[in-house]
């Protein structure tokens, strides 16, 4: 566990009250009780640590995905309220801050998988199934999965590893009808996004979305980002190959990195600064998938 203790800005009229892996949460110093200010921050975490190096403009870029795609969703609802100065977003934030609704979170990542690869290959290579899920035998990393699948994990706290439970474990944490909702509203999200993104070259292999209950409405909402390289796995259409790993559109570099002899880590304490090509080759790939999902140029 990393013990990086990340800095946060002072922002007139609200209050820190909580630092995440990435995200600051702020609440109104007035007393207002029903909204949260969600701050991107610049930091990026790789194996469980925050690391001390951070990737200019990452915050912007995952605030200003997940609002286009909060666009796409339209018909699910969603937590944010405003995302600019004329909304009461500060002015030393906006472009990487949301106003949002306040929302009772479920304990629950909820992840859909439309590609094996990553912690699920590992499980099917071992027990042939993913999160308790069969599945048929001579798949290989990459391998399509039609239909995607609702692979559940349990939320741990900053610096531990999350828990891939199976769908009765949600059915026993949450009901039988917020279950029930959680998978169709998570298996809805990626096959809408998974479709908007083919079109754009971009294959979407999987993707983690968050969900909590609207006080004031009794509505499941969907709440944290959505569909960023942060949340998501995207890969390049034009360079998918199954059986291999797929280059991807997120923190591979950092990853890659940090496994490497140059960065002489083992995993333990924390972790080694970023030399400025990985940050500026990690940057590159992150405006890139904004810019290619939304047809956008990052400024």
């Amino acid at each position: 566990m990393s013990t990086f203790a990340p800095a946060h800005p002072e922002l007139p009229g609200w209050r820190h009250v909580y630092s995440g892996k990435v995200r600051d949460l702020y609440e109104p110093e007035d007393g207002r009780d029903d909204v949260v200010l969600v701050v991107a921050s610049d930091r990026i975490s790789a194996y469980d640590h925050v690391l001390a190096t951070e990737i200019p403009d990452k915050g912007r870029v995952l605030t200003q995905l997940s609002l286009w795609w909060f666009e796409r969703l339209a018909g699910i609802p969603n937590h944010v309220i405003a995302s600019d100065a004329a909304g009461g977003v500060p002015a030393a934030v906006e472009g990487r801050a949301m106003i949002c609704r306040k929302l009772a979170m479920y304990p629950i990542e909820c992840i859909a998988r439309g590609y094996l690869t990553g912690s699920g290959l590992l499980e099917y290579r071992a027990s042939g199934t993913v999160c308790s899920l069969p599945l048929p035998d001579g798949l290989v990393d990459g391998s399509r999965l039609e239909p995607a699948l609702f692979t559940p994990s349990a939320k741990a706290e900053v610096g531990e590893h999350d828990e891939n439970i199976t769908y009765d474990a949600v059915v026993m944490t949450v009901g039988d009808d917020a279950a029930a909702e959680l998978r169709t509203l998570t298996l809805g999200i990626y096959t809408r996004a998974e479709t908007i993104a083919r079109e754009r070259g971009i294959i979407l292999a999987d993707t983690k979305v968050e969900f909590g209950l609207d006080p004031a409405t009794g509505a499941i909402t969907l709440g944290d980002e959505v569909l960023t390289p942060d949340s998501s796995r995207f890969w390049d259409a034009a360079l998918y190959a199954p059986g291999q790993a797929q280059p991807s559109f997120d923190k591979q570099f950092v990853r890659d990195w940090l496994t490497s002899d140059d960065a002489a880590w083992d995993r333990s304490g924390d972790p080694p600064a970023l030399p400025a090509d990985v940050v500026e080759r990690t940057r590159a790939r992150y405006i890139e998938a904004y810019e290619r999902l939304t047809g956008r140029t990052f400024a």
